[in-house]
């Protein structure tokens, strides 16, 4: 099982999350400083978001209540409309 970041996240890219990853399994597309930072001109579903790397997740939890927009989910637990977002995740760590 794994932490899986969703939706709102595109053009968010809240980087609370990755500072308080245990493993650091939580990446971009590119390197931000500090929490909070916006990215503008990313709307697609495949835009700018940062995802959580499924072979390395703990499933400890640790980032989920620091998301300021609710975008991670316990994969077990995700809203039908975000499934998606499990393959995607994965997706991005396999180029």
């Amino acid at each position: 099982m794994t932490y899986v970041i969703t939706e709102p996240c595109i053009s968010t890219c809240d980087t609370a999350c990755v500072q308080v990853c245990p493993v650091d399994c939580i990446h971009g597309p590119i390197d931000k400083e500090g929490a909070g930072a916006e990215v503008e001109g990313m709307d697609s579903v495949t835009g700018l978001q940062l995802y959580i790397n499924p072979e390395e997740c703990i499933d400890c939890g640790a980032c989920e209540p620091e998301c300021p927009v609710d975008a991670i989910y316990d994969e077990d637990e995700l809203p039908k409309e975000y499934e998606m977002f499990t393959e995607i995740n994965a997706a991005f760590f396999k180029e």
